[in-house]
């Protein structure tokens, strides 16, 4: 038995053909994988004038398309649009296993005047995987400022060292009621996103980083399954015009050091043009 996770950055649904096809990625996604959680970065409601978009309500639409799956969105851009509606940019979680509790972060976007920037968040949600409860959390880092990045990376790792320190507090007393009784938070966790790093970047070691008693390093989950071996490319295989370059990696997903023996597979699927990124398999095992 294992527990099967993909990330992926979507691009709102929009292939290298330039049409935006929410079942194509859902199709391209089980595929790849009977998948237990998807990550996807780059969802989009209500922004119409998107390449090949109309203003789909994807995170409503997305859910439709897998049901049996709890879906979780979190928007680090929401906007009033004139007609008096949201619209709202950011990542979603689906799990056909039992999600536990969620909690949506807004990372750091300090003022970079030469550069273009979005808020950006992270998502996560406590699942109640085979062996235990697992905190899943996906995210896209600013893409234009190396500053933004740098101080995004630096809050998700206060925040895995707040929830571990938040871990290792008794549990609630017996007569605590309502959101007072919600349960301590697992340490393990699984970290994916759309970086945009590339793996010899200072903040992918930083990631990587020991980081004190108590809280669980990350790992670098292709890292610990291909040991020595360079990342496959995930971006830039098929969409020339927008990433003209070699192709590179940027998406990556890391694992507390509690679940590296589990890791059992680690995929970057080459084959697909659903999207102009590649989405990635991780497989661990239930028992080990």
């Amino acid at each position: 038995m294992s527990f099967r996770l993909i990330t992926w950055n979507i691009q709102w649904g929009r292939g290298c053909d330039g049409r935006v096809d929410l079942a194509r990625i859902v199709a391209t996604a089980r595929a790849l994988a009977d998948f237990d959680v998807l990550c996807l970065q780059e969802v989009a409601d209500n922004f119409p004038e998107m390449p090949g978009s109309r203003g789909e309500d994807q995170p409503h639409d997305l859910a439709e398309l897998l049901p049996g799956y709890e879906p979780v969105f979190a928007p680090g851009t929401d906007l009033r649009a004139d007609d008096g509606t949201r619209r709202r940019f950011g990542n979603m979680i689906l799990s056909r296993l039992p999600v536990l509790r969620v909690a949506r972060h807004l990372l750091p976007w300090p003022a970079d005047a030469v550069k273009r920037s979005m808020q950006r968040v992270l998502v996560e949600a406590v699942i109640a995987a085979p062996w235990g409860p697992v905190r899943a959390m996906t995210t896209h880092l600013e893409y234009y400022s190396a500053r933004q990045r740098a101080a995004q990376g630096e809050r998700i790792l206060e925040l895995h060292a707040e929830t571990c320190a938040r871990a290792d507090l008794p549990p609630p007393a017996p007569d605590s009621a309502g959101p007072f009784r919600a349960p301590p938070p697992p340490k393990s966790a699984i970290l994916t996103a759309d970086f945009n790093f590339r793996v010899d970047d200072p903040l992918h070691a930083r990631l990587t980083a020991p980081l004190g008693s108590g809280v669980p390093a990350l790992r670098d989950a292709w890292e610990l399954w291909r040991p020595g071996v360079a990342h496959p490319p995930s971006l830039g295989l098929y969409d020339k015009a927008q990433w003209p370059g070699e192709p590179f990696c940027c998406d990556f997903i890391y694992v507390t050091e509690d679940l590296a023996p589990r890791v059992r597979r680690v995929h970057y699927d080459a084959a697909s043009d659903a999207s102009d990124h590649q989405p990635v398999l991780l497989e661990l095992a239930a028992d080990h």
